[in-house]
């Protein structure tokens, strides 16, 4: 089989020794129950708690120890294009066999669900997590086509100020939702000047994501003096950039999100 890049995998024999180097993908693979087989993780894999006491920490997922990866002895490290440098996986690729994913929108992410059954050999488990995905997605569907059409921006960073914008899974999530992303016509995570944001869109909200940010009330009073007129809504962010099983719970969250804005045109 290939990877979501085009990299061939070879599953003649199941991998047994797994490093992971994406949260969310993390978190599935514990979902698929792959408890016992993951023996290296990033600093940043806080699901579930208890493998930050129980797995070994490798790094971050932009900055790894590769000789800790090394003494693991990993059968197969799986990666990320986007929360995973090319330098990294070519490190990772003179150790052992590397998965990197390619995520965008929910297909793809279903896709990598399919993918990961048949290489640990986990297809029940993966078909019960995608189900469970698809029946809370029919059921979001069919809520949020009643709701109005909202225009949002998305922060992700600040100094700079950085928004999530085309070509992201977060921006699948905000159409999906019925929000119509300001920055939709940039590409991946721009750096955007704050002053411009009315020229650039004037949304009727603002989302401060909780990560990779820590935002705080100051920043939404800081952004509020820009936009005037714009609610600055803290959210948040793994459930609008985690993939994997992660989305089992998103779309309930996606709902009470709808809920807690209300309507702006009160």
């Amino acid at each position: 089989m290939i990877d979501q890049l085009g990299n061939p995998i070879d599953i003649s024999v199941t991998p047994k020794r797994i490093v992971s180097l994406v949260p969310s993908q993390t978190e599935l693979l514990y979902d698929l129950g792959l408890d016992e087989s993951i023996v290296g993780i990033t600093k940043f894999c806080v699901h579930p708690f208890h493998f930050k006491s129980t797995k070994q920490i490798v790094g971050g997922t932009k900055n790894i120890k590769i000789d800790k990866i090394k003494q693991l002895n990993p059968d197969i490290i799986l990666c990320n294009k986007e929360e995973n440098t090319p330098e990294i996986v070519k490190a990772c690729q003179e150790i052992c066999q590397v998965h990197v994913s390619d995520i965008v929108t929910i297909e793809d992410c279903l896709e990598l669900i399919i993918d990961y059954g048949v290489i640990f050999k986990k297809r029940t488990n993966a078909q019960r997590i995608i189900d469970k995905i698809q029946f809370h997605l029919n059921n979001f569907k069919t809520f949020v086509k009643d709701q109005d059409v909202l225009k949002v921006a998305y922060f992700i960073w600040r100094e700079p100020w950085m928004v999530a914008a085309n070509n992201t899974f977060i921006n699948h999530l905000l159409q999906l939702n019925k929000y119509d992303n300001i920055y939709d016509n940039l590409e991946r995570y721009p750096e955007v000047e704050l002053k411009k944001i009315r020229l650039e869109g004037d949304p009727e909200i603002v989302f401060l994501s909780s990560e990779p940010y820590p935002f705080k009330d100051e920043h939404a009073f800081e952004i509020g003096r820009k936009t005037h007129h714009a609610k600055t809504v803290f959210v948040d962010g793994e459930y609008f950039s985690w993939y994997g099983s992660r989305l089992i719970k998103a779309f309930d969250y996606f709902i009470k999100l709808r809920h807690r804005l209300g309507s702006i045109s009160d």
